[in-house]
């Protein structure tokens, strides 16, 4: 008869579990020393270590893809740099094109003489004139009469005055006093100057309105709608014992203007000079201290200069010893 099955209880089954759990010895354990083996039997078993994590092996295919990108980057970049260097030598090529341009016009201003080119202009007009006179007279007309058509008669009162005007100019050119050349002078002064009428008006209206708002002036409207300032103290109006104009003070462009004005009149006087020394044969270097000291120097030269000739020369070669 055979044995009676037993019966799974709880504690064997937590035998059961417990060695299955001991570690299982190796043949490598077994020839250890007894030594080992004891102290491997007294101690009690421990549990084993969890297991280390085992890593993920990378697949190939997703491997490749990061050098993939890399190489693509690249080629962007060098795509890049290639774009901006062309850029860079099409700005060079053009601005190469403009300085070239500029530089055979610049070259083109400085060949060409403007005094040649303003006596050409004239010419071809006087030309232009005796043709259409010519033209003008073969028809049987008065040329002066067609010509006048193109004008104005204050245009023509205004070239007639002018023509006047550097007639006697011409006549009066010669040096005659210096009231005479100081007048021309004033003139010609007067003649350049640009009056501001802005600035005027705008300080006009203010003098009005305060001699209005201390009440020495009136204004007073007439029939016609015009407004008349009347002086009721007179001291609005200048007289000759007004001081007024001495608190007047010229703005800083009107300062500049004079100062420009004065560097251009030194300007003119030293170039005058400089033409009149150069009529003289005084374009030279300087060596007298008046006109009389400058006669004797010229006596000197005429008489001893071809046997200081060396003598200058070497001085001014340094080579005098």
């Amino acid at each position: 008869m055979p044995a009676a099955k037993k019966r799974k209880t709880a504690k064997a089954a937590k035998v059961t579990a417990e060695a299955e759990d001991a570690p299982i010895l190796t043949t490598e354990t077994a020839e250890q020393s007894p030594t080992n083996n004891k102290t491997a039997q007294e101690q009690p078993t421990e549990k084993p270590s969890e297991p280390a994590p085992v890593e993920e092996t990378t697949v190939p295919e997703k491997a490749a893809e990061p050098a993939a990108n890399p190489v693509s980057n690249a080629a962007d970049k060098a795509k890049e740099r290639l774009a901006r260097f062309r850029a860079l030598q099409a700005r060079a090529k053009t601005s190469s094109d403009q300085n070239l341009a500029e530089a055979t016009k610049e070259s083109q201003r400085l060949a060409t003489d403007p005094s040649a080119l303003v006596a050409l202009n004239r010419r071809r007009d006087i030309a232009t004139h005796k043709l259409l006179k010519a033209e003008t007279e073969e028809a049987g007309e008065d040329f002066e009469r067609k010509r006048a058509w193109d004008w104005t008669a204050e245009e023509s009162e205004r070239w007639d005055k002018r023509m006047k005007k550097k007639a006697a100019h011409r006549d009066n050119n010669a040096f005659q006093d210096y009231r005479q050349e100081s007048n021309k002078v004033y003139k010609r002064q007067l003649r350049d100057i640009a009056p501001d009428l802005e600035r005027y008006e705008k300080d006009k209206m203010a003098a009005i309105e305060k001699a209005a708002a201390s009440g020495g002036l009136d204004i007073i409207e007439t029939e016609d709608g015009e407004l008349i300032a009347v002086d009721k103290d007179g001291s609005f109006y200048s007289t000759a014992d007004s001081t007024s104009f001495a608190e007047n003070k010229p703005d800083k462009a009107a300062v500049d203007r004079l100062v420009g004005d004065l560097k251009k009149a030194e300007e003119a006087r030293l170039r005058k000079r400089r033409e009149r020394m150069a009529q003289n044969g005084d374009e030279g270097d300087v060596t007298y201290i008046n006109e009389k000291n400058k006669q004797f120097n010229q006596k000197l030269a005429r008489f001893y200069n071809k046997y200081t000739a060396e003598i200058r020369d070497s001085f001014e070669r340094g080579t005098m010893i």
